[in-house]
């Protein structure tokens, strides 16, 4: 279980994970070494999962993204499984859950335009396993990124 100072050490690796470990313990009112140890810990344990580059999208020429909700014919194990398995292949899905209900898929898909996205689209989400409907909602303005969970 983690305590009040893991979520502070947490809430600052958030904000800048290139953090050194002597800013991070001034940070959190510790010495360098047991906020080193607490850091490990969390590594260790699986809360802190890595550490990203957060990359502007359009800088690298994907200043296009779609939500797409997809809807399967149906859902056994083993088509669920091929589905999966092409979703998580793909480079332009960068973001997949699976639903409760109707639609089964929430997808956000990065393209560099309308019309790569549309090439997308065509060849290879229409392409997935078992796909009985695909509903495409364009994103006009991101306000808040995947930030993690709150800590």
């Amino acid at each position: 279980m983690i305590d009040g100072i893991d979520k502070t050490i947490l809430r600052h690796l958030k904000e800048d994970g290139r953090i050194t470990a002597t800013a991070l313990a001034a940070k959190v009112g510790l010495t360098v070494a047991p906020c080193h140890r607490r850091l490990r810990d969390l590594e260790q344990s699986g809360v802190i999962r890595g550490y990203r580059a957060d990359v502007d999208p359009a800088a690298v020429g994907l200043g296009f993204e779609a939500i797409v909700f997809v809807t399967l014919r149906q859902v056994d194990r083993t088509t669920v499984a091929a589905f999966e398995a092409k979703v998580t292949e793909s480079v332009n899905i960068v973001e997949a859950q699976r639903l409760f209900g109707t639609p089964d898929y929430l997808l956000k898909v990065m393209a560099a335009d309308l019309p790569a996205y549309q090439r997308f689209y065509d060849d290879e989400l229409a392409a997935l396993p078992a796909v009985e409907r695909l509903k495409s909602t364009l994103v006009m303005k991101n306000l808040k990124t995947n930030i993690g969970p709150p800590v």
